[in-house]
């Protein structure tokens, strides 16, 4: 049974004891199992009973689906409470005292959620989390609790397993009334997975912009936490709470922004992508960038970059690339 679509006896939208249990028991072994062999030490459940219970906690919302690191996730109860609260609310008034119960009826998960073991926080210093899966865990379990904003500045290209799990989880938080707003190099324009996984995001009420400038990869949730990498391969981020580094970080984010562009994600084609590169290959050379130097701020390969300038200079009749960044400036111009 979907979550989304709770039915009118509150017990249906309730995991069974058994499957609070087993819940219980992922929050021990560390609030994920493996997707392929979800066996937990010391459970008494049979597999296949197991795997049903699984199912029915994935239905329910307090379990994801994380592919990208081939396991299952805990989810914070409170978010799936205030969610299927809201679906009883909205079908009928009679249905509000079955609403009212689930806030109680996930008490005690939501109570043993946060007596799981965190990194202690000491006068707002900055968490470090190491390990690419351990920090996509821990900022599964803030988006999930996530209210009001997300902002995401993303460079590159993320790997299809990761847009998946990012679908997911932010689809969640915009139908809890969030909003979101995504920023991403032009690189994210030529791959079929980003631009697929953007549009539908923009479809829910996401807004994603596209900046042809390097900018650092940083996630801020609510305003009240911040993730940045403290890695350069990324194996290490940093989760700042502190509100000075929090506020200088989304006004770095609101600049960006400012100078991003906007696009209609929905109508993208082949041809539309070739001519917006292009044009962005150009407006870059004018302004005396080096190929090398615009492959680096687009977020492309000097192939890529190579490409789209050869087009250029046939479209400019230039027989060099200081003749086509000459020409581009308005030297051609009587």
């Amino acid at each position: 049974m979907a979550a989304d679509h709770p039915t009118s006896d509150p017990d249906d939208t309730l995991p069974e004891d058994d499957a609070a249990r087993l819940y219980l028991a992922i929050l021990t072994a560390g609030g994920r199992v493996p997707l392929e062999d979800p066996a937990l030490p010391g459970s008494d459940f049979d597999p296949e009973r197991q795997r049903a219970l699984l199912a029915q906690l994935v239905a329910v919302g307090l379990v994801l689906p994380n592919r990208a690191d081939g396991c299952y996730v805990a989810v914070s109860p409170r978010a799936v409470a205030e969610r299927l609260g809201t679906d009883l609310r909205a079908r009928a008034t009679r249905l509000l005292l079955d609403a009212d119960r689930l806030p109680a009826a996930l008490d005690p998960l939501a109570r043993a959620y946060d007596a799981v073991p965190r990194p202690a926080d000491r006068a707002r210093q900055a968490v470090y989390v190491d390990g690419q899966e351990s920090i996509r865990l821990r900022i599964a379990q803030l988006v999930s609790d996530c209210r009001l904003e997300l902002l995401s500045a993303q460079p590159g290209l993320r790997p299809p397993a990761v847009l998946e799990l990012a679908h997911t989880q932010d689809q969640l938080m915009l139908r809890r009334g969030g909003t979101m707003r995504t920023l991403y190099q032009p690189v994210a324009l030529t791959e079929d997975s980003a631009v697929r996984h953007a549009t539908a995001m923009a479809e829910q009420g996401a807004q994603l912009r596209v900046l042809d400038e390097p900018f650092l990869r940083m996630i801020v949730i609510d305003r009240r936490i911040a993730v940045i990498p403290a890695a350069d391969d990324h194996s290490r981020a940093a989760f700042v709470e502190d509100p000075a580094a929090i506020a200088y970080l989304v006004a770095g984010f609101e600049r960006d922004w400012a100078r991003a562009d906007h696009v209609h994600w929905n109508s993208l084609d082949g041809r539309t992508l070739t001519r917006t590169a292009t044009h962005r290959v150009g407006r870059l050379l004018a302004q005396g960038l080096t190929q090398r130097a615009v492959a680096t701020r687009l977020g492309l390969s000097e192939r890529t970059v190579a490409g789209h300038i050869s087009r250029l200079r046939e479209l400019h009749n230039a027989q060099t690339l200081f003749q086509l960044g000459w020409l581009m400036r308005g030297g051609g111009r009587g």
